[in-house]
Parts: C-alpha cells; sequence; structure tokens
C-alpha cells in the first residue's frame, strides 16, 4: 500500500482537489442489521471515498463471519475500509487503541482508521499526533480520518489525513462557518457529517460543503431522535445524492 500522505489521503479523496467531493460513510448498522446497506457499498462507480467499519463499538474479540464478508467485498471493489477506533476524547489509553488497531489490520485488512471522538484541544496534540502516528505506520501509511466533529486547534492538520469539522444537524450545519484556518488547506483535507438533512434541501447543503472547503460529506434525512443511530442506514435518498455527487457539483 502507498503511504498517503499527501492532502486527501487515498487516491479517490484527491479528486476533491479538482472540486468534485465524494462520500465518506460513518459507519453502518452491523451487516446482520444493514445487508442491503454494505452491499450497496460495493457497487462500481460510486463516488465514494471510504467507509467505517464498526464491529462491535471496536473490533470486537473475536473475527466476525459477517463483517469478513463486507470487508472482502470491500476490499474487491477498490473502497478504503476504515477500522472505528474510539478515542473517548482523548480518554482512551495509547495501549487500548493500538491493540484494536492490530486486530482490525488482522482480520479486516483495513486501509486506515477513523478515530472517533476525536479530542479537539491543543492539550491533546502530542498524545493524538503519536496515535495517529504510530495506526499509519502499523498499516504502512493508511489514511486515518480525526472525528473531532468540531473545528479542532488547527495544530491537528498536521495529525491526520482528513478532520472532521461538522458532525451534526442540519439546522446548525445551513447557518455554520468554517474556521479561518481550514482556507488554508485544500477541500480533500476535510469531511462533513449532516443527519437531517431534508431531501429539498439537498443542494443547499451541497453549496455549504463547497463553500466550507470540505471534499468529503454524508447526508442523511434520518435524524438523531429518541437517541436513534442516524448514521446507522441508508438516507432515504441515497440514489439522488449519489448521482447528484458523481458528475461534480454545479454551483
Amino acid at each position: 500500500m502507498p503511504h498517503l500522505t499527501t492532502p486527501g489521503g487515498f487516491p479517490s479523496v484527491a479528486a476533491a482537489e479538482d472540486g468534485r467531493p465524494g462520500l465518506g460513510v460513518p459507519g453502518w448498522a452491523h451487516p446482520v442489521l444493514a445487508p442491503l446497506e454494505w452491499a450497496e457499498l460495493a457497487r462500481p462507480g460510486l463516488p465514494l471515498h471510504w467507509a467505517v467499519l464498526d464491529v462491535s463499538s471496536g473490533p470486537g474479540s473475536r473475527p466476525d463471519a459477517y463483517c469478513l464478508a463486507a470487508a472482502a467485498r470491500l476490499h474487491a471493489s477498490g473502497t478504503g475500509l476504515l477500522g472505528c477506533l474510539d478515542m473517548w476524547d482523548g480518554d482512551r489509553s495509547f495501549g487500548e487503541l493500538v491493540s484494536d488497531a492490530h486486530r482490525y489490520l488482522d482480520w479486516y485488512g483495513v486501509d486506515g482508521f477513523y478515530l472517533a471522538h476525536c479530542p479537539a484541544g491543543a492539550e491533546h496534540l502530542p498524545e493524538t499526533r503519536r496515535t495517529a502516528t504510530t495506526l499509519r505506520a502499523l498499516c504502512d501509511g493508511g489514511h486515518v480520518v480525526a472525528g473531532h466533529g468540531v473545528h479542532p486547534h488547527p495544530g491537528y492538520a498536521d495529525v491526520a489525513d482528513q478532520l472532521v469539522t461538522f458532525r451534526g444537524g442540519w439546522t446548525a450545519y445551513r447557518w455554520s462557518q468554517a474556521a479561518p484556518w481550514t482556507a488554508d488547506h485544500p477541500p480533500g483535507r476535510f469531511c462533513h457529517l449532516v443527519h437531517g438533512v431534508p431531501r429539498t434541501h439537498l443542494d443547499e447543503a451541497l453549496r455549504v460543503a463547497r463553500w466550507q472547503g470540505a471534499g468529503t460529506v454524508y447526508f442523511t434525512d434520518r435524524t438523531d431522535r429518541s437517541g436513534r443511530n442516524p448514521w446507522g442506514a441508508l438516507p432515504g435518498y441515497w440514489d439522488e445524492i449519489v448521482s447528484r455527487i458523481g458528475p461534480g457539483v454545479s454551483e
């Protein structure tokens, strides 16, 4: 695997530099609960940058046959597969994260890692940098996405291949603003994950992503009401958003 340290990481992410955003799937439900969703990820021609695999709040205690099959399909299709490692906002130990990373690599052959609940403050920068550097070395230069969900300290731009600078609902997203320092980096470095986006506002959501310089996005009409996971299944307009993103987004 090539060393992925250039802006954007995966070759498919680099396409965002040409104004063509792509999709990052933050982690659908277990393949037993969402078989159609995982099968869909292997469909040829999707504008997909990467998908996150979260077996059981991490890699689980043993290889999962359903996740092994899903991972094999994604690898065969050329889709980047990221193992989900929860950093607990900086409270997770380095040893635990590395141990989970080894299991993801040994069992599912992941191409990198998604650092869920990644801390955003300057005080956590040294340890997060240590973690990201180690993870990238473990998978021979694999892709690392820092799942902050907010704009972190600017120093994190040198830590991960991509930063999730927004993760939340549509109402907050449509009035959000990018931190000024993000303008110094190409769109391939940033990702926005937005739930509760109505079908009628898809074009607006895509424009917000373009204006704020996000090269990887995921929009869904599902919400987090009553504690529901909005990312667990396909959005109701999946085919529509795939067709709109595929050829690039027009102003």
